[in-house]
């Protein structure tokens, strides 16, 4: 999952959805200075991401993906359903995007000295451009795909990957509409179960 899935999938305390954006800049063991209930937000960003490396539709999204860009096929179905969940929003949430958008960057704003040096470096490029509103678009997807191919240090085929999402759009569309229900009972239960000393203040 990608930063908007993260953020809506950890629910509506504060510190799940800030370990939920953080979760990607946090690797191997979590920091031992990180607040309890940050901590449990970043530890339930791990557990949907296992999640979904299993599950059936996300699996079938990946192999959707030209075998020629299949080891990168993770990183682009991450993108694509960040995509569907921008532009299907208001099945799923009652607050509008933008509202939604604006608050998360307004609490990563509120949390700069927790937040890892990566993404507080980002986060005013993706305050600006508002990058979770901006996933509606499949253009502004492909561009993203784009800026990441150029980051990454090895020889990767993540240029020009955003073509392969208007390639198979209905099947990809249908993919994630079936996993993201099963993703969002499957959040709501890990964090139903988490002991005390775990919950999000």
């Amino acid at each position: 999952m990608n930063f908007l899935a993260h953020a809506w999938l950890a629910g509506g305390a504060p510190a799940d959805r800030l370990g939920g954006l953080m979760g990607d800049f946090v690797k191997g063991p979590l920091p031992a200075g990180l607040p309890p209930d940050l901590a449990a937000g970043v530890r339930l960003h791990r557990q949907i991401d296992l999640f979904a490396e299993t599950h059936p539709a996300f699996l079938r999204s990946r192999a959707r993906v030209s075998p020629e860009r299949r080891r990168v096929a993770g990183v682009m179905v991450d993108m694509f359903y960040d995509h569907f969940l921008a532009l299907h929003w208001e099945r799923y949430h009652d607050e509008p995007l933008e509202r939604f958008s604006a608050a998360m960057y307004a609490l990563l704003d509120a949390n700069g000295a927790l937040l890892p040096p990566r993404l507080a470096a980002i986060l005013p490029r993706m305050r600006e451009s508002d990058w979770l509103g901006s996933y509606r678009s499949a253009d502004v997807i492909a561009m993203a795909l784009d800026r990441m191919a150029l980051r990454l240090r090895r020889a990767n085929p993540l240029t020009g990957s955003g073509a392969e999402l208007l390639a198979d759009y209905a099947g990809f569309e249908a993919d994630f509409l079936e996993f993201i229900g099963a993703a969002e009972a499957f959040a709501a239960e890990r964090r139903a179960l988490r002991g005390p000393g775990e919950r999000a203040l």
